[in-house]
């Protein structure tokens, strides 16, 4: 069986699509080729200063059709989606965790002994891989990406509203 690379195709796909929404006033919040199920899809997120709405994600995905069959480098049938990272954007790159420093998170990562934690807290910083969420109380804990299953924004953006079990403080492990 040949080896998809889909790590690649999402890279490629980017470089195609990233001049694309940059003429549509768009740029690409993250880009992913996956199976579900049995079916294989090309996502592109797409984001603009005030919000995404349906006509961007119909202009890029008519914008970039052409080009990706043109450049013929997806062996397998997928379908071609684009959407809005919406309010509890995932982030996954560097540029995305630099621009939401100081933002409520939700960080789902292993903790002691393998179990799954759900954390929130203020994004203070992310160096070396490492995210330091900061509490209510100033204390601070560091969580490396590599532990982290998924980094969210809060859905929740005024931290006055927020239950103070969701900021609960962190155990030493």
């Amino acid at each position: 069986m040949a080896d998809l690379n889909t790590g690649g195709i999402a890279q490629r796909a980017q470089r195609l699509a990233e001049p694309l929404a940059a003429q549509l006033g768009l740029t690409l919040w993250d880009v992913r080729f996956l199976k579900e199920g049995a079916l294989w899809y090309l996502r592109f997120w797409i984001d603009k200063p005030g919000g995404v709405t349906l006509d961007d994600c119909e202009a890029l995905s008519r914008m970039v059709d052409r080009p990706l069959d043109e450049a013929d480098f997806i062996a397998q049938a997928y379908t071609l989606e684009v959407c809005s990272p919406g309010i509890e954007r995932e982030l996954t790159r560097d540029e995305h965790f630099a621009q939401y420093v100081g933002s409520l998170v939700t960080v789902k990562h292993q903790g002691a002994g393998g179990k799954m934690i759900e954390t929130v807290g203020a994004l203070a910083g992310d160096k070396n891989k490492q995210i330091t969420l900061r509490f209510k109380d100033g204390t601070e804990q560091t969580i490396a990406r590599t532990k982290t299953t998924t980094v969210k924004l809060y859905d929740d953006f005024e931290e006055d509203e927020i239950a103070d079990e969701d900021l609960e403080d962190f155990e030493e492990e």
